[in-house]
Order: structure tokens, then C-alpha cells, then sequence
């Protein structure tokens, strides 16, 4: 295990960080998935990375709260060593509604795990990057924070926030040779998008391409971000064109 270094996954049990766990763990990296839910779904997850020979861990945490980071990536050290290269904020929840009646509740916790989750483990893991001398951080937006979306404004403004503090995190890490960028994905085929459907014919035709997209499509972005040592800063759409 030593020899191998570990990639860590927020949200990383199904959906579209199932599929990233599994690319990565195809090209030999040790997976630490950090998620909260279904633990059947986390062990689906383990099980299938193992099959590509490597090792693969579940952490249950709160993204949203500091101290539970900490103390996780502190876990995923103890178990995995400091050879830490990727870290995929890829954690998120929807509370929907409009916000003429939007609850407060709906506003915080939507901000508190999509922005906060990514900013707590960036602030976690940062100081391991720099001690390494690189690292590569590939965080989950969506074209909701770069479009807007009527009945979304506390998940469009997230997702907004996650395309700042990529920027940010990049200007102030490139000098040590860390890389942060941002995946922007549309409308993709996940348990977060099971009530939309393909007979929806009008969200088809804001498609350019006139379907949607898929958790492997998200991931393969993902994967190309995290082995491009010279690109950063940047926010790579995934969404069949929506937001051209």
C-alpha cells in the first residue's frame, strides 16, 4: 500500500463518484471514499475497486461540519499514509423550491455541504499537498451555478461558490505545484435527476444534443482534470452544450 498513491472521493459511493472511484482505481490508486447514506451501496463501491487490485476504504462524515473532515482525511492518513494525490469534492445535496418560499434550513444546508463540504476538505488536505510538492484537486460544480436555474437558487449559488473557490484555490496553490479545477456537469442520469426523464421532451430541447448525459461521461472530465499536470483554474462543462 505504501507504494501506491491514494486518491480520496467525497460522495464517493454511487452516482457519479462511484464512477470515479472506479476509473481511479483502474489506474492503480487506492481509493478513500468519504460519503453518508446507503453503507451496502459504500461496499458495492469497495468491492468492485478491489477487483482492480487495489485497497479501497469507507469514512462516514459529514462534509458540512470542520471538525469531521479533519478528523476523516487525519483517518484516511492513518490507514493510507501521506501519499495523497487527488481529491474529488464531489459531495452534494438538492433542497429545491422557490425562493419567494424557500425555508432558511433548505438555504444553509444546501451551501453547507456543496460549498463548505469542498472548502473543508481542500483546507484539510492542502497542507499534505504542499508537503508533497503537488497534488491535484478536482471539484463538482454544475451548470447551475454558471447559468442559474428557476426553482434552484440555493444550489445554483453552491455550485456558483464551488467555481470561486476553484479559481481561488488554484492562483494560491499553482506555486506549489498543485492543480484545482472544476467539473461542470448538466442534466446527467443520477439518483439526484431520477424524477427527470428522457420522454421530458421540452428539457430535451435545451440540450443541444438532445439527451442526457451519464455518471461515466462526468467522470472521464474528472479523470482527464486530475492527470493534466498543466491545467488549472479551469471549469470544464459537461452537458451536451446546455450552457454553449
Amino acid at each position: 500500500m505504501a507504494d501506491t498513491k491514494t486518491a480520496i472521493v467525497t460522495g464517493g459511493s454511487r452516482g457519479i463518484g462511484r464512477e470515479v472511484c472506479l476509473r481511479l482505481a483502474a489506474l492503480g490508486y487506492n481509493i478513500a471514499i468519504v460519503y453518508v447514506g446507503d453503507e451496502n451501496e459504500a461496499n458495492d463501491t469497495i468491492a468492485e475497486c478491489n477487483k482492480k487490485g487495489v485497497t479501497a476504504k469507507a469514512y462516514v462524515c459529514n462534509v458540512a461540519s470542520f471538525e469531521e473532515t479533519k478528523a476523516t482525511v487525519a483517518e484516511i492518513r492513518k490507514d493510507f499514509g501521506n501519499d495523497i494525490e487527488f481529491l474529488v469534492n464531489n459531495a452534494g445535496i438538492t433542497r429545491d423550491g422557490l425562493i419567494a418560499f424557500m425555508k432558511e434550513s433548505d438555504w444553509d444546508s444546501v451551501l453547507s455541504v456543496n460549498l463548505k463540504g469542498a472548502f473543508n476538505m481542500i483546507r484539510h488536505t492542502a497542507a499534505l499537498f504542499i508537503k508533497n510538492k503537488g497534488g491535484r484537486i478536482v471539484n463538482i460544480s454544475s451548470v447551475s451555478g454558471l447559468m442559474g436555474n428557476a426553482g434552484q437558487a440555493n444550489y445554483s449559488a453552491s455550485k456558483a461558490g464551488i467555481v470561486g473557490l476553484t479559481k481561488a484555490t488554484a492562483r494560491e496553490l499553482a506555486p506549489k505545484g498543485i492543480t484545482c479545477n472544476a467539473v461542470a456537469p448538466g442534466f446527467i442520469h443520477t439518483d439526484m435527476t431520477k424524477n427527470i426523464t428522457e420522454d421530458n421532451s421540452e428539457l430535451l430541447k435545451t440540450i443541444p444534443l438532445g439527451k442526457m448525459g451519464e455518471a461515466s461521461d462526468v467522470a472521464s472530465a474528472v479523470v482527464f482534470l486530475l492527470t493534466s499536470p498543466y491545467i488549472t483554474g479551469e471549469v470544464l462543462r459537461v452537458d451536451g452544450g446546455i450552457a454553449m
